[in-house]
């Protein structure tokens, strides 16, 4: 089975009893990815039956796939190319920089996940840290320009809220400097009607 025959989505309740099957089957904790049944991804036959799953669960600019298990293993390598485009677009979503995971088909090596080293692996979310076995990680983002970056970008709306504040103000004094000209000239007005009226009189023959 190729890729086209089969699609991705976000499993729902009624997939439930065929996920606790295959987590069942594959030896995973079902009672506790019972819980977790949203962060999981599905892939599924042209006529709707459920081939696999993993799950992706986000913590932060962190993300782990876990749990990953198939009732056909044929459709496997097709499924995580899928799963994959997928995965990214969650991370992209979520502002994820890192991504972690515990499954160890060759598969996700190829596409760049390596084991961590020390000061990589001090990382991890405590939340994580009491999962047994090896880790692979990869870098979706670098964490030290996107930091510097957000901070530009922080800098730059501040500059654009004060510069926004200033022609604000300056408008306000402008209305008023408008405002002042606009009564002084209507008194002004006023004055020069009067004297004229008032001159008038005096030039009309007694």
């Amino acid at each position: 089975m190729t890729s086209p025959n089969l699609r991705i989505r976000r499993a729902t309740m009624d997939d439930l009893p065929g996920l606790r099957l295959l987590w069942e089957s594959m030896r995973l904790p079902a009672d506790e990815l019972e819980k977790r049944l949203t962060e999981f991804q599905l892939v599924e036959s042209a006529d709707g039956e459920v081939l696999g799953g993993i799950g992706v669960q986000v913590m932060g600019p962190n993300a782990l796939m876990h749990s990953e298990g198939y009732t056909d293993f044929s459709v496997a390598d097709a499924a995580r190319q899928l799963f994959w485009e997928r995965v990214q677009t969650i991370a992209s979503n979520y502002g994820v920089f890192r991504l972690w995971t515990q499954e160890d088909s060759p598969f996700w090596v190829r596409w760049g996940f390596q084991p961590p080293g020390e000061e990589l692996l001090a990382r991890l979310p405590d939340a994580w840290k009491t999962s047994e076995g090896k880790w692979l990680t990869i870098q979706l983002k670098d964490e030290a320009a996107m930091t510097v970056l957000e901070k530009e970008l922080a800098a730059f709306r501040d500059a654009e809220k004060e510069h926004a504040a200033q022609v604000l103000d300056q408008a306000r004094m402008l209305r008023t400097l408008i405002t002042v000209i606009g009564f002084a000239i209507g008194i002004l007005s006023i004055g020069v009607a009067i004297f004229l009226v008032v001159r008038r009189g005096f030039a009309l023959p007694h």
